[in-house]
């Protein structure tokens, strides 16, 4: 089976991952998690750009809804093409391991954004179909 027919069959079948990209526009919570995680005043361009605020939303997102845990959430999203889809990734880019998952959580978590985050999502959600 050739990959657009995998991808029309799982669209058919329900990709629910497919469906919510279709409802909620996550550009509604760049603002929110550029203003409170990243570095305005870094002194120096050294180093890896760092992994898209919505992306790694998006990672929670993934991690909330299928339980997984950081190192399972760095592999699924290696394996699976669904998952890759959803966060707009492509095989071969870069995914964010582990360890940047879980100091991404951390920080939304101590700045108390986490919680609102996933409120503003599910009501959007909610006002489009029922989650």
């Amino acid at each position: 089976m050739t990959s657009n027919l995998r991808m029309i069959k799982l669209s058919e079948i329900g990709n629910s991952l497919e469906l919510i990209l279709q409802v909620i526009d996550f550009e509604l919570f760049c603002s929110t998690l550029e203003s409170k995680l990243l570095n305005t005043d870094k002194k120096s361009n050294a180093g890896d750009k760092p992994f898209d605020v919505v992306l790694m939303f998006k990672i929670l997102i993934l991690q909330r809804y299928y339980g997984l845990e950081d190192k399972q959430v760095e592999y699924q999203i290696l394996d699976r093409t669904s998952f890759k889809d959803f966060l707009g990734l492509e095989t071969g880019d870069k995914v964010p391991d582990e360890k940047t998952v879980w100091l991404f959580r951390e920080n939304v978590t101590k700045l108390k954004l986490v919680e609102d985050l996933f409120v503003l999502f599910n009501s959007h959600g909610k006002q489009r179909f029922d989650f």
